[in-house]
């Protein structure tokens, strides 16, 4: 009886662990790391909520799996995002990592996402050259050097002779301001000075008045998510619209988030960006309120898109393969990818694995609602990265 019993135990603990590894293979994990406290909490919400609205919308199985997404709070820091990527990679055995509100917090775990062979879905981050940090690194978000093309052109055609530049002093930053340059520059333009922010604890006023001394035509400006708002009470403050120097920017510093907050000052602003809530499509119209009962009545911004969409490739690629997880395969099943998404038609270029998508001109005006919205009023079709095609 004694041998029997123990047989049975064994068998018993054999069926445990072969159902625990079934379930274990069954699942799809993806290990989302954002920044949800801190001066850019409104980006991780964004992603996390585009990621929630997705899933609802869509289930969570796919090709067989169980999708979970473990959620964690880098802080907005490196070390701390790294950290959490490395634990989520070797504890919690994640197929795939997403997220990735800054470009330095993309970075600091590129290296990461290459030594596991895991897919890591940038949802946010924006420095054109993250990509090439890692062949594991897929893009749903933008590129600065993408959405800033637009605004360059459009200023050069539209009256703007001499212009400042000022941005946040790290990659994006970069990144903006040296495009402005160049396309402005190239289309007849003269940029006459470049200011750079520092990106922890900004004051702009002493940046304003510089650019009032030099007496631009207009001020080109780039600053991430969460700061806009400083940026433009500084600028109406220290009377530069009064001096009648425009403003021209990049989605960023009005986000479709923070805009209404911003007040009739930004009533006018010519921006360039490819995601706005008023984008009129089919598609947008159902998502922008599905996404204000998923997050409390805000509205979605551009990052909330790229986390929707981001969750749209690693859905896709999981489908495409069968099922398989292995990174390497799924990074390849991404590339060349392309669907209809709330911002327009987009696609994963095949070469770089950044996303190609339209870039849009857009006004700030009050619409019917009584709210503030970018409204597009032009369009530049399927732009890639321009830093990459520069290259080839």
């Amino acid at each position: 009886m004694r041998k029997s019993l123990v047989r049975a135990l064994g068998a018993l603990a054999a069926t445990m662990l072969l159902s625990t590894t079934a379930h274990a293979e069954d699942t799809f994990k993806i290990g989302l790391i954002v920044p949800l406290t801190g001066p850019f909490a409104s980006i991780g919400r964004q992603v996390e909520n585009g990621v929630k609205l997705f899933m609802q919308q869509h289930g969570d199985t796919v090709a067989g799996h169980k999708v979970q997404v473990i959620i964690q709070d880098d802080t907005g820091t490196p070390d701390v995002s790294k950290r959490i990527a490395q634990e989520m990679l070797v504890k919690d055995k994640v197929d795939a990592l997403a997220g990735f509100g800054l470009t330095p917090l993309a970075l600091a775990s590129a290296p990461l996402a290459t030594q596991a062979k895991k897919p890591m879905v940038v949802m946010a981050a924006a420095t054109a050259i993250i990509t090439e940090q890692s062949p594991y690194i897929v893009r749903t978000s933008f590129t600065l050097p993408q959405v800033t093309l637009g605004i360059a052109q459009w200023a050069a055609k539209n009256g703007v002779k001499k212009a400042v530049t000022l941005v946040s002093d790290y990659g994006p930053g970069h990144d903006a301001a040296k495009t402005f340059k160049e396309v402005f520059s190239a289309n007849g333009g003269e940029v006459v000075e470049e200011l750079a922010v520092p990106l922890a604890n900004p004051d702009f006023a002493p940046f304003m008045q510089r650019v009032l001394a030099n007496k631009p035509d207009a001020l080109f400006a780039f600053v991430p998510t969460g700061l806009g708002s400083a940026f433009m009470k500084q600028y109406v403050d220290r009377g530069l619209a009064q001096a009648g120097i425009k403003l021209i920017a990049t989605g960023d510093v009005l986000d479709d988030e923070n805009l209404n907050q911003t007040g009739d000052v930004a009533l006018g602003l010519i921006t360039s960006h490819h995601y706005s809530a008023a984008h009129d499509s089919a598609m947008n119209k159902d998502f922008v309120p599905a996404f204000k009962k998923v997050s409390g009545g805000i509205r979605p911004t551009f990052m909330g898109v790229g986390g929707y969409d981001g969750m749209h490739a690693l859905y896709a690629a999981l489908e495409k393969t069968g099922g398989d997880k292995d990174g390497t395969k799924l990074v390849e099943a991404m590339k060349g990818m392309s669907w209809e998404s709330p911002r327009g038609m987009i696609s994963i270029d095949p070469d770089t694995r950044d996303v190609i998508q339209d870039v849009y001109i857009r006004e700030v005006k009050r619409l019917a609602d009584g709210e503030l919205y970018n409204v597009e009023f032009d369009r530049i079709p399927e732009v890639k990265d321009p830093v990459k095609a520069a290259k080839k």
